[in-house]
C-alpha cells in the first residue's frame, strides 16, 4: 500500500484553528488542544449571545419608550395597548429611537394616540 502524506491537510486544520484562537490568552492560542477546546466553547458562546443580544435590545426599547412615555402620565402597556387599538403599526424600536432623536413626532403620536 502506498503512504499518505497528510501534511498538508492537517497542517491546513490547525491553522485553521489557531486562526480562531487569536487573542486568547497564554496557551489557549498556541497550543492546538487546548486551542480547539476553546475555539469550540467561543464559538457556543458567540451563538447564545447573538439570541442573547436581541433579547436585551427589546428590553432596552421597551425601556426607552416607558420612561419616555411617562412623561405624559400613560405607562408602557397602556401605551402599546392604545397604538395598536389605533392601527399603528410602528415596532419598538422605532418609537424608542422616535422618543430619543425626534421628540416632536413622538409627542405627536402620543397626543394622537390619547
Amino acid at each position: 500500500m502506498t503512504r499518505v502524506k497528510r501534511g498538508n491537510v492537517a497542517r491546513k486544520r490547525r491553522k485553521k484553528i489557531l486562526k480562531l484562537a487569536k487573542g486568547f490568552r497564554g496557551s489557549h492560542s498556541r497550543l492546538f488542544r487546548t486551542a480547539k477546546q476553546q475555539v469550540l466553547k467561543a464559538l457556543k458562546y458567540s451563538y447564545i449571545g447573538r439570541k442573547n443580544k436581541k433579547r436585551y435590545y427589546r428590553s432596552l426599547w421597551i425601556m426607552r419608550i416607558n420612561a419616555s412615555v411617562r412623561n405624559y402620565n400613560i405607562n408602557y402597556s397602556q401605551f402599546i395597548y392604545l397604538l395598536k387599538k389605533n392601527n399603528i403599526a410602528l415596532n419598538r424600536k422605532i418609537l424608542s429611537q422616535l422618543s430619543i432623536v425626534d421628540n416632536q413626532a413622538f409627542t405627536a403620536i402620543v397626543k394622537y394616540v390619547k
